[in-house]
């Protein structure tokens, strides 16, 4: 379902999901380490966890900061070097020295298994292609110990026809202005799928000093969907929550879906 004219994409970002520079900067900003409301939660449900935590998509280290910082052995890879490097940099000035590497959902691999895999804030769908998508939940499988556990969030179907502009603006330590400016530009029922154009600017004194446009793909799930795809997967044991409140039951109000699944032992 088109909503608009799409923006003529340079050629150097016409690549969805690559989270350039300029998104890293903006999204460090907004998402200092330890600043999103999930932490509590996965602290919690990870704290007895017996061995190796792998986090898919570890981005700028927001979350997987704070559980280094409480004890926790955690690895985690991510396909933007540009988030991987403040990644580094956060966990340099912290003493932290996790096994951080580049990789994409198709095809990390580790030569050890896991106690428990995380992929939070809806990062999965970014995964745009069920059949990818699937595969990336059998390589999940593949790389957990007997008895462990993979923990998703996912946006609800609801996000998918969100059509409100995202317009937003942080000022930085040296007073430059970043801005955003996201809109859907695709809106696919039938494949489930959303595309948005979000262009990232940076001003100075009132003059645009630099912009980075990133074309952002997502595949949306619905729940029962998902739960058949993690049992097809060979998961068991499935559980689902939502908006990382402990208990708490998925209504038509919320904002984020948090699944649980085991390997069988």
């Amino acid at each position: 379902m088109p909503l608009a004219e799409p923006i003529s994409v340079p050629s150097n970002a016409a690549r969805p999901n690559r989270y350039g520079a300029l998104c890293t900067e903006i999204y460090d900003l907004d998402k200092p380490p330890g600043s999103l409301p999930d932490v509590p939660f996965y602290l919690d449900r990870l704290a007895q966890t017996d061995g190796p935590i792998l986090e898919a998509a570890c981005g700028t280290g927001r979350l997987l900061i704070p559980l280094l910082e409480a004890g926790l052995e955690v690895e985690g890879f991510d396909h933007s070097e540009d988030m991987l490097a403040v990644c580094r940099r956060h966990c340099a000035a912290r003493g932290l020295t996790p096994s951080l590497r580049r990789s994409r959902f198709q095809d990390f691999a580790y030569d050890h298994d896991f106690a428990a895999i995380l992929v939070p804030v809806g990062t999965f769908t970014l995964l745009d292609d069920f059949a990818e998508a699937f595969a990336v939940l059998k390589r999940f499988f593949d790389h957990l110990r007997p008895g462990g556990r993979l923990l998703i969030d996912q946006m609800p179907l609801a996000y998918l026809t969100n059509e409100k502009p995202d317009v937003r603006t942080w000022t930085t330590a040296e007073g430059d202005v970043l801005r955003i400016e996201g809109r859907a530009v695709e809106i696919d029922l039938l494949a489930q799928r959303r595309v948005t154009h979000d262009r990232y600017e940076r001003w100075r004194n009132g003059r645009l000093m630099e912009s980075e446009l990133e074309v952002m793909a997502f595949r949306l799930w619905g729940l029962k969907e998902f739960e058949l795809a993690l049992a097809a997967a060979g998961f068991e044991a499935i559980t689902v929550g939502a908006d990382h409140q402990p208990g708490g039951r998925p209504r038509r109000s919320s904002r984020i879906l948090n699944f649980e699944a085991r390997r069988p032992i």
